[in-house]
């Protein structure tokens, strides 16, 4: 049976049984978001093992938008560990790498509130896949409007967090809560267990982050 195969299970836990491909999808997750909260750049290419792992499991699964997803993960792990390890000099920390900052608020806004005009579009899309691509897309998608919800609002904080903005932590905690009560409703516990780590360690990443902020100004004083 496939290392990738959902059915492939690696052990059971509380009654629940762990396949390979969701145990070792989860703990890429967790170490990429770990070190992201510590602005660390292996996040990067750890990030790229992770999206590559939830891809194959996403899709077994019926979760079509966050399949599509990681294939914008991936693209984006690369541009982002790029931007991070060559900052401009300006930009520069004390690591020589991309320093933390605000972004302005109102483009913050405008940003979060095309997020949702979006999710409805990628919702109602998302909707209609088995009906149009019945060959590749055997099942209906599960709860579309939720998950094109992770989807749109993923794909514009992780922008934001290419250019290591702070605000990109207050849309992952949104995002997370979602992802967490969606995981458990479809069934995928040890992903909802992840996306509940993912929320604490987003809270703690925004902190952090606002506190490297600060640090600048304290060193240049």
């Amino acid at each position: 049976m496939s290392f990738f195969d959902i059915n492939n299970i690696f052990f059971t836990v509380l009654d629940y049984p762990m396949s390979y491909v969701e145990f070792f999808a989860v703990l890429s997750g967790l170490a990429a978001v770990g070190l992201s909260a510590t602005a660390n750049i292996w996040s990067w290419p750890i990030g790229i093992i992770n999206v590559f792992l939830s891809a194959f499991f996403y899709y077994q699964i019926q979760l079509y938008p966050d399949m599509f997803l990681m294939v914008f993960f991936f693209v984006t792990n690369l541009l982002g560990w790029w931007r991070w390890a060559n900052p401009k000099p300006e930009e520069e920390d004390k690591k020589k790498e991309l320093k933390v900052s605000f972004m302005k608020w109102k483009q913050f806004a405008l940003l979060s509130a095309g997020g949702l005009m979006g999710t409805f579009l990628i919702g109602k899309l998302a909707s209609n896949l088995h009906e149009w691509l019945p060959y590749l897309f055997h099942l209906p998608s599960a709860y579309p409007y939720a998950d094109s919800f992770i989807l749109v609002m993923s794909v514009i904080t992780t922008f934001f967090m290419i250019q290591k903005k702070i605000e990109c932590w207050i849309i992952w905690i949104v995002v997370d809560v979602v992802a967490t009560y969606l995981y458990f409703l479809k069934g995928a516990k040890f992903f909802g267990v992840e996306y509940l780590v993912f929320t604490l360690i987003a809270i703690f990443a925004l902190w952090n982050w606002i506190k490297e902020y600060k640090s600048y100004s304290t060193k240049q004083a």
